[in-house]
């Protein structure tokens, strides 16, 4: 094992899961350390410094949603991805809006559920690296210099285009809710289907198909996500 392979803290008060979620993470390569509730996770967190948490949220001491609180209002910024059998929207949302990276339901897939652990990885490495300059596939965004360009050539937005788009660039490859980008671009002050009509307007100038969007992706009645290569 690579001493210096990313951590990774399971959370799940079920020995199965976190022996399936122990051999499959290990196999990519991954540090695994396990907890099976929620204030031994807040402890493993403290000490052991983990570059990513797997969160189950049915816990047997305190709700998946309160250690998410926890982590959060303490200012520890370790990316958490939520791994649970509740498929309903609205505890998607709660959890993601508390400050939850990615969210999968169970039953899920190993190759999707390592593309998300690498996707919020990235994210932490880009947060860390402050990179003035995004770019993914063909998309660029200078964020120093406000310039968006599309296969090299510049792509024009109104105000309210660029600020989506810099919010989305500054967590890519994190689901952001409806609430989040509505209170930081509009201060709350507004209904989900303007923001709805601005990311509409703003695939149509960046998205090679706006149908079939590949920067932007919609997190079905969650909120979006921007795509990082």
């Amino acid at each position: 094992m690579n001493a210096n392979a990313p951590t990774i803290l399971i959370v799940d008060d079920e020995p199965p899961i976190r022996r399936l979620l122990r051999t499959s993470v290990g196999s990519q390569g991954f540090q695994v350390i396990e907890a099976g509730d929620g204030r031994s996770a807040l402890a493993d967190v403290e000490r052991a410094r983990p570059d990513l948490v797997i969160l189950d949220l049915g816990l047997p001491d305190m709700d998946g949603l309160e250690v998410i609180r926890a982590l959060r209002d303490g200012g520890n910024a370790v990316p958490i991805l939520v791994l649970s059998s509740r498929a309903d929207e609205k505890g998607k949302v709660e959890a993601l809006d508390l400050g939850a990276d990615d969210y999968v339901t169970k039953p899920f897939g190993t190759a999707e559920l390592f593309a998300r652990i690498r996707a919020a990885l990235r994210h932490r490495l880009q947060q860390q690296g402050e990179q003035p300059v995004f770019r993914s596939g063909d998309l660029e965004v200078d964020l120093v210099r406000r310039i968006v360009r599309l296969r090299g050539d510049e792509v024009k937005l109104t105000p309210k285009e660029y600020d989506i788009l810099r919010m989305l660039v500054a967590h890519a490859g994190k689901v952001l809710t409806h609430r989040m980008l509505m209170n930081e671009i509009w201060g709350g002050e507004t209904d989900v289907q303007y923001l709805r009509i601005y990311v509409r307007q703003l695939r149509q100038k960046i998205e090679a198909n706006p149908e079939q969007p590949r920067h932007i992706l919609t997190e079905t009645g969650i909120g979006y996500r921007l795509r990082m290569d």
